[in-house]
């Protein structure tokens, strides 16, 4: 009996190390690839300003994250790609192969780590809202969400924030930001949740509008990242090593400032609310 269970053992320490060499071969292998081809296939949506845009009049993309995974191609000897795709499409394409990874302001989520890989965080930020500026759409805490419409991706964080709360979400497809902010203007919805940095700088290029970011309401700290296929262990590896060499040399800090005004490669200093009994 005694030899039957040692057996049993030796061949599942056998199994257990012929699945970790296993995944360990996929992963050099899809970096082996990614060499061969030279070239890095990257999902981001051009529409998000100031982190993956095209400047009005220009056919070339750029923005914060952009500009950093143009620098990391560039220090990894890689040549890049970039497909321009909606949100609610970017992770089944990263599935399904179409692109190598995904940069578009992707916040690092519980839920998301559990079907792929993420790199160390290039950003640090923090959730808002914009809202009318006569009467805040009505908005005074986020309870006040219930009732409301928000505007957003279907797939978003910030869409999951905003239902939790009670609010009915409208969704877009690849918008532009103007999109978001006239309807909140008009009345179509009553505010955008989105990111901080991105809300900040979006107010800036749409003045026309009378929409601000509501001064008492910020909350959910936020992390984001480079997002690559389950288990990409080698190619994260990369990824990270330059990313630490980005932030050492002061780049991130320097792309940061250029897109923001401010270096949001750093955690912010302020107390921002946690919230509550939702699970991302």
């Amino acid at each position: 009996m005694l030899k039957n269970k040692g057996f049993l053992l030796a061949v599942l320490i056998g199994l257990i190390f012929v699945l970790v060499a296993c995944g360990e071969d996929a992963s050099s292998e899809q970096w082996d690839e990614i060499q061969e081809a030279g070239e890095i296939v990257v999902g981001t949506s051009g529409t998000l300003y100031p982190a993956s845009f095209y400047p009005e009049g220009s056919e070339e993309l750029t923005g914060y994250d952009v500009e950093i995974i143009r620098e990391i191609a560039n220090r990894l000897d890689l040549d890049i790609s970039f497909e321009a795709m909606g949100v609610d499409t970017m992770l089944s394409s990263l599935k399904n192969g179409r692109v190598d990874l995904i940069i578009n302001d992707m916040e690092v989520t519980d839920e998301r780590k559990e079907q792929f890989s993420f790199s160390d965080p290039y950003k640090y930020s923090y959730t808002t809202m914009i809202v009318r500026e006569e009467d805040h759409s009505g908005i005074e805490t986020l309870e006040d969400l219930e009732g409301k419409k928000a505007g957003g991706g279907a797939t978003t964080v910030f869409s999951q924030i905003a239902e939790h709360y009670g609010a009915e979400v409208v969704t877009y497809g690849n918008a532009t930001n103007d999109t978001y902010l006239r309807d909140v203007d008009n009345g179509r919805t009553d505010t955008v949740i989105n990111d901080y940095y991105l809300q900040s700088l979006a107010l800036k290029a749409f003045t026309e509008f009378d929409i601000v970011l509501h001064p008492d309401i910020k909350f959910h700290p936020t992390e984001q990242a480079i997002v690559m296929p389950k288990g990409s262990e080698t190619l994260t590896t990369k990824i990270n090593e330059t990313l630490a060499e980005m932030r050492e040399d002061g780049t991130l800090t320097e792309l940061s400032e250029q897109f923001f005004g401010a270096d949001a490669s750093q955690k912010p200093e302020e107390d921002i609310e946690e919230i509550e009994g939702l699970d991302l």
